[in-house]
C-alpha cells in the first residue's frame, strides 16, 4: 500500500487535482488504466501545461518543476531472431537508461533501439512527448529504475502533450508490467 498524501509537494507552481477528476487532460489508454488497472489510481494527480512546454527541461524550466522530480518514459524495441519485444523504461530525468547492456540484457534481444517515433504513437495510442508508462499495452514490461520509486513524487507524461501526471515514486513500481531494476547510467 502506497502511503496517503493528499497533495503533491515539492513539484514547483502547478496546481494538481486528482487525475480521473480530469479525464480530458487524459490520453484515453492513460484514463482507462487508471479507472481499471492502476492500484492506488486515487494517488495519481494531473495539472494541465502548455503543450509547447511538455518536453522536460522547458517543463522544469517554465513551471519551477525540480528536474530530480520528472521522470522519462521512453520506448524501445528489441529483436531476437523472428521475436520483437516491446517495452518501456523509466528513469529520473536527470539519468539516461542504459538500454545498450541492461536493458537489452534484462529482454533477452540481440539488437535493441528507441522505437520509432511513429511506431510508439500508434502503438500507445498516446502523443509523442507525452508517453506515460501509465496504459501502456497488455504484456509490454515496464522497467523502471529503482531511483524512481525512491522519490516521493514524479512528474511523468498524462499520455497527452497537455498535462503532466504526479505519482508517488513508488506507485511506479506497482503499475502492471512494472519491474524495478538498476536501469540508469
Amino acid at each position: 500500500m502506497i502511503p496517503r498524501m493528499s497533495q503533491p509537494v515539492g513539484l514547483g507552481t502547478l496546481t494538481w487535482q486528482p487525475a480521473l477528476t480530469r479525464p480530458e487532460l487524459l490520453a484515453a489508454p492513460v484514463r482507462e488504466a487508471l479507472a481499471s488497472r492502476v492500484v492506488d489510481a486515487d494517488q495519481v494527480f494531473v495539472t494541465e501545461i502548455d503543450p509547447e512546454l511538455a518536453d522536460t527541461a522547458a517543463f522544469c524550466d517554465a513551471y519551477r518543476s525540480p528536474l530530480e522530480s520528472s521522470a522519462n518514459c521512453v520506448v524501445v524495441a528489441g529483436r531476437r531472431a523472428e521475436v520483437q519485444t516491446t517495452a518501456a523504461c523509466l528513469v529520473l530525468a536527470t539519468d539516461r537508461a542504459d538500454v545498450n547492456k541492461t536493458v537489452r540484457k534484462h529482454l533477452g534481444v540481440r539488437k535493441i533501439s528507441f522505437a520509432s517515433m511513429d511506431d510508439a504513437v500508434s502503438d500507445t495510442g498516446m502523443e509523442y512527448g507525452g508517453i506515460t508508462p501509465v496504459g501502456l499495452p497488455d504484456g509490454w514490461p515496464v522497467l523502471v529504475d529503482t531511483a524512481v520509486t525512491e522519490r516521493p513524487w514524479i512528474v511523468i507524461g498524462s499520455g497527452i502533450r497537455g498535462s503532466k501526471l504526479a505519482v508517488p515514486g513508488a506507485l511506479a513500481a506497482k503499475l502492471p508490467g512494472a519491474e524495478v531494476l538498476d536501469l540508469a547510467l
